[in-house]
């Protein structure tokens, strides 16, 4: 079980911890929490129709990790608009679109962040100094989609754009000021695909 994770009977998965990948995780799920913001709810009025209806941003963040957690839904990265016509309908179709999404978005990874410091900070610590993280399925799903977050942002951060950057990682030197979120990346990609390999029917 140590550095992967594990299906439990019944559904769910565990994985063992020490207390450093504990203390680094939830370090980075605290970061990207501060990174997404904490949403429309803290400042409106305690109103449950008017914050249903409320509109999000129309423009893309300026920040390239926001970039990545919330992408264009109109626009293809590889393709480029036929004119100026045909990329102007593009912004605007992009614009309505995340004017009513990212808000629900936004939520949505707060939640999933929150459940993996939330599931951390009730673990009980073994003898040997770490302890065993056992989630139901519901809580195996958020901390998929908190995992897959946490490394489109140390992704972006690393300008990590296929899998040929991807590759590149495993050449850095040691004395490389990268390497440390570089490890970051790659143990996260294995929990996270050890994680979707219990999810599996």
């Amino acid at each position: 079980m140590p550095g992967h994770f594990e299906p439990l009977p019944g559904g769910g998965a565990a994985v063992a911890l020490d207390e450093v990948e504990i203390s680094i995780i939830r370090s980075l799920a605290v970061q990207l929490l501060e990174l997404i913001g904490p949403g429309p709810a803290e400042d409106a009025p305690a109103d449950p129709l008017a914050e249903l209806f409320a509109e999000g941003p129309s423009e893309p963040p300026t920040d390239p990790v926001l970039k990545r957690l919330f992408p264009d839904a109109y626009s293809d990265p590889e393709e480029q608009p036929a004119g100026p016509q045909e990329a102007a309908e593009q912004r605007a179709h992009s614009a309505e679109f995340r004017r009513y999404t990212e808000n629900d978005l936004r939520a949505g990874k707060r939640e999933n962040a929150l459940a993996v410091v939330h599931s951390l900070n009730e673990l009980s610590p073994a003898s040997e100094g770490g302890a065993v993280l056992e989630l139901s399925p519901q809580e195996s799903r958020r901390w998929l989609g908190a995992l897959n977050d946490l490394r489109l942002a140390i992704g972006s951060r690393l300008e990590i754009t296929d899998e040929d950057d991807a590759d590149d990682l495993y050449t850095l030197p040691d004395e490389d000021p990268r390497k440390p979120m570089v490890m970051a990346y790659l143990w996260l990609g294995g929990l996270q695909e050890t994680l979707v390999t219990t999810l599996m029917p």
